[in-house]
């Protein structure tokens, strides 16, 4: 079973100036996103001036007079929040003006938000298009004449289609909290600018069931090791359930082996340098090219981990069915086995499922966080290829890398890792000779 996800959403609710308390009832599951956001400069400037200009719109008119007839300022006024003015001030933005109207600030307030806005472009996965989430922040022309008087009418017009009440530069839709998941955030966003999101494993997780299961497998056991079957796993896929589960239950995790024939992604290279629990990367021979030694060499290890180094409990990552076998061999050791839909027949699910034997899918477990280690991966495959260069199209290039590292991706990442990272390829001089850099950021 699986659950949608929420970090996209709780972050745009946390920019757009969401009340504390409502963020930390709408998403109990992002405590610890949410005090990260808190610790940013960037995000909590964007939601500092948000909450300036949503209480600015609800409150055009009664500013306006309170500061035309009574001698008022924004920093006398009780719905505007003070603390944020101060600290706003504090990092170097001017807010309070002398002989200022409402419309002023409105101006200002647009102005710095536009200003600072690409900041926080870090904030989200390289597989948003950052154009869609800017757009729910920066109105463009808004010093142009009627720009901001028909956001403020459509604001007014339609303020239950706005998430919490809260200002964004979008087309109102009858859609009830276009943050209320991330599922339901990419469909909109996408929608409004005429796209469509398709990847539906970046916004769906492994429920609390299956989670749980996993914990409950580690804790009853005495010594619990992990043994992956690499020619038959996908290591983003499976990169994603390491990083998606809780670290202190991972960390009781003797080891993780990684039983790799020479001929697979060199992605399995990677993942030890992105994960804490220990990890042992077997690299096996072929006899003959036709045949894989892979299963052959797990199976003596695992019985060899069993008997001799007393290891009780495995967790297989394999969609293999020869792997059958090897359970059936050890009656006495307890196993857990992880599978990708597409590779594994419903026989074998099945028969597990017959003997008890907890089985679930890495598919379920979100992508979206795995962004780190594609991006680690593809870099070091473009890497290979600077001196080669010369006569390649930089879309062609960028193509024969995912298929090198067998990293999936829809065109439009291809085309946003091109643009940022292939065609940014420059010329430096280091050490008084010529080397190509590959810009990180």
């Amino acid at each position: 079973m699986t659950v949608d996800t929420k970090d996209v959403v709780a972050t745009i609710a946390y920019m757009i100036g969401v009340r504390m308390n409502a963020l930390q009832n709408s998403y109990p599951e992002c405590t610890e996103l949410i005090s990260r956001l808190r610790e940013d400069k960037d995000a909590t400037v964007i939601r500092y001036l948000c909450k300036l200009r949503t209480a600015l719109l609800l409150h055009f008119k009664k500013t306006d007079t309170a500061i035309r007839y009574d001698l008022k300022n924004l920093n006398t006024l009780e719905w505007y929040d003070q603390d944020n003015i101060r600290q706003l001030e504090k990092w170097g933005f001017t807010i309070i003006h002398a002989n200022h109207r409402s419309e002023e600030y409105m101006q200002d307030f647009t102005k710095l938000i536009n200003e600072n806005i690409d900041k926080c472009s870090r904030l989200f996965y390289d597989w948003l298009n950052w154009d869609y989430i800017r757009d729910l922040f920066y109105i463009p022309k808004y010093n142009k004449k009627d720009v901001m008087v028909n956001e403020f009418n459509k604001y007014m017009a339609n303020l239950e289609h706005y998430p919490f009440q809260m200002f964004i530069h979008w087309k109102p839709q009858e859609v009830g909290s276009i943050v209320y998941s991330d599922r339901k955030f990419l469909k909109i966003i996408y929608s409004q600018h005429k796209d469509y999101f398709y990847d539906e494993t970046k916004y769906k997780d492994a429920d609390e069931e299956t989670r749980n299961n996993i914990y409950d497998f580690i804790d009853s056991s005495v010594k619990t090791a992990v043994a992956v079957d690499c020619e038959n796993s996908n290591p983003f896929k499976l990169y994603s359930v390491l990083k998606g589960l809780n670290q202190d239950e991972l960390a009781k995790i003797d080891k993780i082996t990684l039983y790799d024939d020479v001929n697979t992604t060199e992605a399995w290279d990677w993942l030890s340098k992105f994960i804490r629990i220990p990890v042992e990367h077997i690299e096996i021979e072929r006899v003959t090219d036709r045949k894989s030694l892979v299963d052959v060499r797990m199976t003596a290890s695992v019985v060899t981990d069993f008997y001799r180094n007393g290891i009780t409990s495995f967790i297989i990552v394999s969609s293999d069915s020869d792997f059958w076998g090897l359970i059936k061999s050890l009656p006495d050791a307890h196993f857990i086995v992880m599978y990708e839909y597409e590779k594994c027949g419903s026989d074998i699910r099945n028969a597990l499922d017959e003997h008890s034997i907890y089985n679930c899918a890495i598919d379920d477990f979100c992508s979206a966080n795995t962004e780190e280690l594609k991006r680690t991966v593809l870099l070091t495959a473009l890497e290979k290829h600077i001196p080669t260069l010369l006569g390649e199209n930089p879309l062609e290039l960028t193509h024969k890398i995912y298929e090198e590292t067998k990293v999936t991706a829809s065109k439009k990442e291809m085309e946003n890792f091109c643009s940022r990272y292939v065609k940014t390829l420059r010329l430096k001089i280091v050490d008084d000779k010529f080397v190509i850099e590959i810009a990180k950021g």
